[in-house]
């Protein structure tokens, strides 16, 4: 099983990109703004083109998990590494969001939905599924939300 960014989140982040250098062209008219606007375009830049290399942010398999850490490396967790991964609920300002929680007891990675292609929730229900017995993951109780 394998997860990915979306085919067409790169594209839409180098559209993006273009229509900042534009603005910085056309619209900004101090040094200041300019390199604001082409540290923007830069940015979109550099993490479209980290989709393109890169992918598959979560694969999963019969021994465990293989996922993108960082900017650009691979981390292969056994599944004996792995304490837990839950579905990390928050609202804020009126905004729902949504993270799959890897834990490894030393570390914590988190994945959203732009990064998987699906929702979380959705890869937590099959990662569960795919887990070994010994190792179930289970998601714990939710606490009330204040």
């Amino acid at each position: 099983m394998e997860w990915r960014v979306a085919r067409k989140l790169p594209a839409v982040k180098l559209v993006a990109a273009a229509l900042f250098a534009l603005l910085g062209a056309f619209v900004a008219t101090d040094v200041v703004g300019r390199s604001l606007v082409a540290l923007a375009a830069a940015g979109l830049v550099a993490s479209a083109v980290r989709d393109l290399v890169l992918p598959v942010r979560l694969r999963a398999d019969a021994e465990g998990l293989t996922l993108v850490a960082g900017v650009a490396r691979r981390r292969r967790l056994p599944w004996s590494q792995i304490e837990r991964v839950r579905l990390d609920e928050r609202q804020r300002l009126g905004l729902r969001t949504e993270l799959l929680e890897i834990d490894t007891g030393d570390e914590l990675h988190f994945l959203g939905e732009r990064d998987l292609g699906v929702p979380p929730a959705e890869a937590l229900t099959a990662l569960t599924a795919l887990a070994p017995a010994p190792a179930r993951l289970r998601q714990p109780p939710r606490e009330p939300s204040s």
